[in-house]
């Protein structure tokens, strides 16, 4: 019987380790230290063989940290019990871990709303809106699973809907199947990275990065990713149209209502100047009700009031004036008699000073101008007479300060914007924007309230997660998809899902907690110093080996069992590690497009039509992890791209 390819390969990874294993381990002089890397090295052929996650790392966590006991200890006897008292200490410090409250929230909400059947509508309201750009099916494809994913986070739940939505209908407008393959995976991929992102949330409590800045971090990287996916698909689709056909002009365009049509045929062919003309000139169509030209006209004018709201809050933001408390000179740091006054008990102790300084004091006097004033400390007192007069002046201080630049050009970009919208909004497109309205600005206020609450400190990632969880129900129900069988599901996968991570970081907790035990850190730390490596050297090292990483292993694996390996150096290397996190976040994501685990490609292959083989799948995926590398590339060249939002809002 012939062995499938992947097979082939994984057991290929399994013999080069242990290959290592063999040859690598100084066998007649093996410390403790060896010991813990062979433990690694171990979990890792033991996950390559299919064993749980989770219970692999506890597993070999607790045998190991027996012998390390055992080896380390003058009592032997002892070491059963200490190791069971780590287990237990170990779990419980990760049940009461705040972080983790936040997973099954999102996933909850993620659920309802992939249950909330808003992807379809999504997906046909993109196709439209985008339908006069090259490859129109695989640019709306990849917004779509943007919009999407970040509503859900949930990678196969996204890939799976998309590769029942889009595929069909790429592959039946001529699309390669390599191109259509790539796109879906691709696209679903970026829940992972995108926040509310279940996998920040493991890094941060796995690494003890703020959760917070790591989802203001990781926005525009995600953003960047999915734009360089879309930029790719449209340069193929102009270079090689055979693999991205342009669409017909049948399928550009939506069917008029029959009051839509009335409208265009009476010599309407603008929306907005049609139902105003319609409205107050007294021309209205009498087959075109009042009441249809004013729903009409307030979908229309939504982003005209949505913009004009933005503009007032930012600009109320940029304009309100800084609140200046007045504070006298003898409190201010620095003053002659705050120094003085902290200056004389450290030198006396506790004795009191001198009985002259006692009859005279000049810096406690409240009335400055006595006569009594005469020491030094005369002078010093003056200033607070001269500044008790600005705070009768403070009314005028108050005033608003004058809006920057910026601020004016972004209003004129907006204006602009919303210029070129209403002069294109034909009958037709206000068709396409209704739809719209109706698929994707419900995820948009969702997600906006999510993340927003997040990112502007109103809320935790807890609560924001507890908030997404009533608009993913609340969304469901608007739609008419809350309903018992689906509440049951979407409880049952979430807390599978739930369970899965958290005995995941306990097994890490306790594999963690040996390999410092045995002294596997500190070898790997002195190797890594004794190398004399730069900067720049020392990331290169650390993304090669992720990205590396990345094929026979999740991102799970990777990150609870070597991210506490690697975090331990960022300080010798003066490497910030949200940043840090972020590269490592932008690489992870190789883990669902990188062959033969990726995860991705069999979710696809299961939705797919018998003809679509899974090298075709895994060969369309390449370009895309040739993008992460450009995206990973441009973020290290320009890491403001993810550090400058977390700075604004944090630091």
């Amino acid at each position: 019987m012939k062995i499938h390819k992947a097979l082939w390969f994984g057991l290929s990874c399994i013999a080069l380790v242990l290959l290592m294993i063999a040859f690598l381990t100084p066998w007649d002089h093996l410390t403790t230290g060896h010991i813990g890397l062979l433990m690694l090295a171990l979990i890792v052929v033991a996950i390559m063989l299919g064993f749980p996650t989770a219970f692999t790392l506890m597993g070999m966590g607790v045998l190991f940290t027996f012998l390390a006991y055992y080896l380390q200890s003058s009592d032997p006897g002892r070491s059963i019990g200490q190791t069971l008292d780590l287990m237990v200490q170990r779990t419980y410090a990760t049940m009461t871990n705040d972080s983790l409250i936040s997973i099954p929230l999102f996933v909850f909400m993620g659920y309802l709303v992939e249950r909330a059947n808003l992807i379809e509508k999504l997906f046909r309201s993109m196709h439209l809106a985008l339908a006069r750009l090259p490859g129109a099916l695989a640019v709306a494809t990849l917004a779509t699973c943007a919009i999407f994913a970040t509503a859900t986070g949930i990678v196969g739940a996204v890939v799976t809907l998309m590769g029942l939505l889009a595929m069909p209908a790429m592959l039946k407008a001529g699309y390669s199947v390599r191109l259509t393959a790539g796109s879906i995976t691709a696209g679903g991929c970026l829940g992972i990275l995108l926040p509310p992102s279940v996998m920040l949330i493991v890094y941060g409590a796995t690494t003890g990065v703020s959760v917070v800045q790591l989802y203001a971090g990781a926005l525009f990287p995600g953003i960047l990713l999915a734009i360089l996916y879309m930029l790719y698909v449209i340069i193929v689709a102009k270079l090689r149209p055979d693999m991205a056909p342009p669409l017909p002009k049948e399928e550009r365009g939506v069917p008029l209502s029959a009051e839509s049509a009335a409208m265009a045929a009476g010599g309407y062919t603008r929306a907005v100047s049609g139902m105003l003309g319609a409205m107050f000139k007294g021309r209205r169509n009498s087959a075109v009700s009042f009441g249809y030209l004013a729903r009409n006209m307030a979908t229309a004018l939504t982003p005209l009031v949505v913009t004009l709201l933005m503009l007032a809050v930012v600009h109320h933001a940029l304009t309100r004036p800084v609140v200046e408390y007045e504070i006298p000179a003898e409190l201010q740091l620095g003053s002659a008699e705050f120094d003085s006054g902290l200056s004389e008990p450290p030198s006396g102790g506790l004795a009191e000073p001198p009985s002259n300084e006692l009859a005279e004091p000049p810096s406690s006097d409240p009335a400055p101008g006595s006569g009594l004033s005469e020491p030094p400390g005369t002078p010093a007192a003056q200033p607070p007479a001269a500044a008790a007069a600005p705070p009768q002046e403070a009314p005028a201080a108050a005033d608003s300060i004058a809006a920057p630049t910026g601020f004016w050009i972004f209003a004129a970009v907006c204006v602009v914007m919303l210029a070129v919208f209403y002069a294109a909004l034909t009958w037709a497109r206000l068709e396409i924007f209704k739809m719209l309205m109706a698929s994707f600005f419900p995820l948009a206020v969702m997600i906006a309230a999510v993340l927003g609450s997040i990112g502007f400190g109103l809320a935790t990632p807890s609560e924001a997660a507890a908030m997404g969880a009533m608009g993913g129900a609340l969304l469901a129900l608007a739609y008419r998809r809350l309903n018992l069988p689906v509440l049951r599901e979407s409880v049952f996968l979430t807390a599978k899902t739930s369970a899965m991570v958290c005995w995941l970081f306990v097994g890490s907790s306790i594999f963690s907690a040996a390999f410092a035990l045995l002294g596997g850190q500190r070898i790997i730390e002195e190797w890594v110093l004794s190398l004399g490596l730069t900067q720049i050297q020392f990331l290169l090292l650390a993304q090669i080996i992720i990205f590396l990483l990345g094929w026979p292993l999740e991102w799970t694996e990777i990150i609870v069992i070597f991210m506490p390996i690697f975090v331990p150096l960022l300080n010798t290397f003066g490497i910030d590690p949200l940043f840090f996190g972020l590269l490592v976040a932008l690489n992870l994501q190789t883990a669902f497009l990188s062959p033969p685990v990726a995860m991705s490609a069999f979710y696809l292959k299961g939705v797919s039509p018998p003809h679509v083989t899974l090298n075709q799948i895994f060969l369309g995926m390449m370009p895309f992890m040739g993008i992460q590398v450009v995206a990973i590339f441009l973020l290290y060249v320009f890491p403001e791209i993810g550090m400058w939002l977390p700075t604004v809002l944090y630091r």
